[in-house]
């Protein structure tokens, strides 16, 4: 796909709300298993 302009880009030829929404959701779920995993790391810490 050819883009114009960074307008033309972001829209992403119409489907930019799934695009960047998906972006958005993978993210997401790489923050909150980050943030899961320094959790578990130290509960396992204290319990040691």
């Amino acid at each position: 796909m050819i883009w114009d302009s960074w307008n033309d880009f972001l829209a992403m030829g119409g489907y930019a709300r799934y695009v960047w929404g998906a972006f958005a959701v993978t993210a997401l779920a790489l923050l909150i298993e980050q943030l899961a995993l320094r959790a578990r790391r130290r509960a396992a810490e204290q319990r040691s």
